[in-house]
């Protein structure tokens, strides 16, 4: 007689690649991303609605740079839309709870509003260094058509490129439903391909960049300091407005991209228990860089206000507008509680 043996083999628990890597526990981390998300969503907002009026102003006027300003708004103003998911991320200890779908759409327009910035500041700068260095040839070249289709080109180029990684990325890898975890955008390790073009990401869309700006800005400088017309006062103010443009650019954006760099360099060079190590020390400054680079959308307007006159005299034009009618208002409630008071007396 053959004895049977029932053999009881226990439930595996199925982990994430999230949860085997990279331990994310509930910490003043979140608290402290939430307040630098709503901080960029408050002054974000405000700023640029603040300034997309003078800014269409000048780009009824045929003004190259208030067309460049405008995409860039719109930009902006897009991102700004999808910060209210990221604040609610964060205030969940990092748990979405929203759907991948919400996710990917969220991450998409947080990524393509870094690149698009990026390319539109790079425009910028070469814009300016055209109109100081050329200013015959530039009248000649930089119209209105040849910039609408600059901003088009990065559009079209940078939201291509992120529906293709959009597409490739495997999110449903972040959404562990048994172990109650639910990121997004928090994938580790990373997958090859994403390392990849992590580093293509790097290179083209953040050194390439910044080296066009560092030259077009030095040029502007040069040029500006060798002319005998320029006051030392004006040329003082081009130097500190070339200095700001690089340095707010460096602020927001070098921080992340090195960060990434080093992420996927160490993954392609050590092992993966090695690499999981790295990505625990460096999971909360690398998070605190990508909160860093979404306070573009606030320096953006402040910044070109600054650079463009145009849209400097439109801003004050809108405020004394502003004023003019809140003081006739008030003279005119003025003159009615008169009348009242005599009505009164009589």
């Amino acid at each position: 007689m053959r004895e049977t043996v029932n053999i009881t083999i226990p439930p595996t628990r199925t982990t994430t690649n999230a949860t085997e890597c990279v331990e994310i526990g509930d910490s003043a981390v979140s608290d402290f991303l939430m307040s630098v998300y709503i901080l960029a969503f408050i002054f974000g907002l405000i700023f640029n609605v603040v300034t997309l009026g003078p800014i269409w102003q000048q780009m009824q006027r045929q003004n190259v740079l208030g067309i460049f300003l405008l995409n860039l708004s719109i930009s902006d103003i897009l991102f700004l839309f999808t910060i209210p998911l990221w604040i609610n991320y964060y205030r969940q200890e990092h748990n979405w709870q929203l759907g991948v779908i919400s996710c990917s759409i969220a991450g998409f327009f947080y990524y393509s509003n870094m690149y698009i910035s990026i390319y539109l500041l790079c425009c910028i700068s070469v814009d300016r260094f055209l109109v100081v260095t050329f200013p015959l040839r530039s009248k000649t070249h930089l119209s209105s058509r040849y910039v609408w289709t600059q901003c088009v080109v990065v559009y079209v180029v940078v939201v291509v490129l992120h529906i293709m990684v959009l597409v490739n990325d495997n999110l449903k890898d972040a959404h562990d439903d048994m172990n109650n975890n639910d990121r997004c955008y928090e994938t580790y390790p990373m997958e090859k391909p994403i390392a990849l073009f992590n580093m293509l990401r790097v290179g083209f869309g953040f050194l390439l960049p910044l080296l066009v700006l560092a030259f077009s800005y030095w040029r502007v400088l040069a040029t500006v300091g060798q002319s005998p017309g320029l006051s030392p006062q004006a040329k003082r103010k081009v130097r500190l407005l070339s200095y700001g443009v690089i340095g707010i650019f460096s602020m927001c954006f070098a921080p992340y991209h090195i960060l990434l760099f080093a992420r996927s360099l160490v993954f392609y060079l050590s092992e993966k228990k090695s690499y999981c190590q790295f990505e625990q020390k460096t999971h909360f400054y690398f998070s605190c860089t990508l909160a860093l680079s979404s306070l573009n959308c606030v320096v953006d307007p402040v910044l070109y206000v600054l650079v463009s006159n145009g849209v400097q005299e439109e801003v004050r034009l809108c405020w004394r507008r502003h004023r003019r009618t809140q003081t006739d208002t008030d003279c005119a409630l003025n003159e009615f509680n008169r009348g009242n008071q005599k009505s009164n007396l009589i």
